[in-house]
């Protein structure tokens, strides 16, 4: 940081010239860096999530990805940047002169000083409440944890019993049965019929949803969804009562709403997603398919596997028949006979061995023993020594006058009197 020094006027005076006297005072000088960032920071702390509607101009794609327009209205004017990773879920074509809704955060590229928004989120002009709404219901049952993968239910490799909750008329219904008739597994369906859109039809598909999972019969799977169609259409499957009620069911449950570009609040709670009505019914089949084609190939295959293996135990059974043991089977039973009496002999000399070892090792320690006993020395003409409670005497002076002793001897005991101690 710079200062002026007390003879120079500091470059901020108040009212009239600046040569006029004031009191002194030190004035901190930016660089233009320094306080680029400090306006990004005032900007993004002040702007971290804006609403902005105005019309696209200047739009560019760039081959990185990124999408570079500017969002303008009749008095003014903001560059825009919509980065690859947020833009890859654009369900639109975004061009110049459409009219739209931005969602994101304003910040300072520092490079050209210039202030932008950086969108995270772009809808046309006219989808903004329903867009909101449908984050804020995505917050909602983000934070309950009904998106979790830990909640979701399993779907059935092989099912047999699947629910079906869509419109009877419409386009999806007839994907979905051309894709069963290729089962040959015995798959039975049942249609609940619904409305997809309109009012009314999110309560319809709740009431379907309960009502598959009251059937006698316990179902392997629901699968909920219609067509494809605008925002509007497939509201139904972003109403909260169709998210509860998919969570509550018993039956796993496959979302199948609309095109792969289109998600909607029900594809985030259902346990799977299909991204069309036609990939739910693959889903259904795909295994049952996968195990047709592995028992048809194995059935291709098992003639050729049982000969092999005949042919196998047949020279098996070849070798076998020449071999010494079926055509001299006596012989090779004696020569095991006098293989054990062999084996029985040397165990019994490696026994015997090991007894004469074990024997010639006692009689040494033994001898050991008798060199360090204490009453080794008896032999060589030594006595021993012992108070009348059979304690050893080894010194004189701990002897009184007139007490018993006893003096073991090579052979025999002598019992006597202390009359007199000496050295």
């Amino acid at each position: 940081m710079k200062t002026y020094p007390p003879s120079y006027p500091s470059p901020t005076r108040g009212e009239g010239s600046v040569l006029a006297p004031k009191e002194e005072t030190t004035q901190k000088i930016y660089k233009v860096s320094e306080i680029t960032r400090e306006i990004r920071a005032i900007l993004e702390s002040q702007f971290p999530a804006v609403w902005i509607e105005g019309e696209v101009s200047n739009f560019k794609h760039h081959t990185s990805g990124h999408i570079y327009f500017t969002l303008k209205d009749e008095a003014a004017q903001i560059n825009a940047v919509f980065f690859a990773k947020a833009n890859q879920f654009l369900k639109f074509e975004l061009k110049d002169g459409l009219k739209v809704i931005c969602i994101g955060r304003i910040s300072v590229y520092d490079q050209r000083g210039q202030y932008q928004i950086y969108v995270q989120r772009i809808e046309p002009k006219g989808l903004g409440a329903l867009q909101l709404a449908f984050l804020q219901l995505k917050e909602k049952l983000e934070k309950e944890g009904l998106f979790s993968a830990e909640r979701k239910r399993p779907i059935s490799l092989y099912p047999k019993r699947v629910g079906l909750v869509t419109s009877p008329t419409g386009a999806a219904i007839q994907d979905m049965l051309k894709i069963f008739k290729r089962a040959t597994f015995g798959l039975r369906v049942y249609l609940y019929p619904v409305r997809v859109q309109g009012d009314g039809s999110a309560g319809e598909i709740c009431d379907a949803i309960d009502g598959l999972n009251r059937l006698d019969e316990t179902l392997d799977l629901i699968i909920v969804g219609r067509g494809g169609g605008s925002l509007e259409d497939l509201w139904a499957f972003n109403e909260e009562i169709v998210a509860r009620a998919i969570v509550r069911s018993k039956i796993p449950i496959i979302s199948a709403v609309g095109h792969e570009i289109d998600w909607t609040i029900a594809d985030l709670v259902s346990d799977f997603r299909a991204h069309t009505p036609t990939a739910a019914a693959e889903k259904v089949i795909c295994e049952w398919d996968s195990l047709g084609l592995k028992l048809r190939e194995s059935r291709e295959r098992m003639p050729n596997a049982v000969s092999n293996l005949l042919e196998i135990k047949k020279e098996a059974l070849n070798h076998l028949s020449t071999s010494y043991a079926l055509r001299q089977p006596l012989a090779y039973v004696q020569q095991l006979s006098q293989r054990v009496d062999e084996l029985l002999r040397q165990m019994q000399n490696y026994l015997k061995g090991i007894f004469q070892e074990k024997k010639q090792l006692f009689r040494s320690w033994v001898g050991k023993l008798e060199a360090l006993s204490p009453l080794g020395i008896l032999e060589r003409g030594y006595s021993i020594t012992f108070d009348a409670e059979g304690n050893l005497l080894k010194e004189a002076e701990k002897v009184r006058l007139g007490t018993l002793i006893r003096t073991k001897l090579k052979s025999g005991i002598v019992k006597s009197k202390v009359t007199e101690i000496g050295d």
